[in-house]
């Protein structure tokens, strides 16, 4: 049988609060170590996607969070230095003011759209973070999250 490279397998989560403010991690680990993060992982053997976002999140938020809705996938192959990492974005909703720094996070803090450009960032999360705001938003203005 041939050797084939498989592609590893991420979540990441948006959290947000009614405002639309939303949660980024700082990274205390290569790569970007120091920078910006979406709250994410990688997905465990046996573990579905939705799972992984709900335990990662907790894991590096102490947040305990809602899945809401899907965003997107994200599979570019030069996304991550470490390797080919697809990833499956998730919305969610959790009790901001709960949140603690912890896992791989360095510090954690509350971010609106307008801090976007002032923040350096990890991977392509900002392009997974605009994706999210204008998910949630159009969502919002159509009456479908609650």
């Amino acid at each position: 049988m041939a050797d084939y490279k498989i592609p590893s397998l991420t979540a990441d989560i948006f959290i947000y609060d009614d405002d639309f403010n939303f949660i980024l991690i700082q990274r205390k680990n290569e790569p970007f170590k120091g920078f910006w993060a979406l709250p994410g992982g990688f997905v465990e053997y046996g573990e579905s996607v939705e799972t992984a976002a709900i335990r990662e999140a907790k894991e590096e938020t102490s947040i305990d969070i809602e899945l809401k809705e899907l965003v997107n996938v994200y599979s570019s192959p030069d996304r991550d230095p470490r390797g080919h990492t697809i990833t499956v974005a998730f919305t969610a909703r959790g009790d901001l003011n709960t949140r603690k720094a912890d896992s791989d996070a360095k510090s954690i803090d509350v971010f609106s759209q307008d801090q976007l450009e002032t923040v350096n960032l990890a991977f392509d999360h900002e392009k997974i973070i605009k994706d999210s705001l204008d998910k949630v938003k159009m969502e919002e203005k159509n009456g479908i999250l609650s």
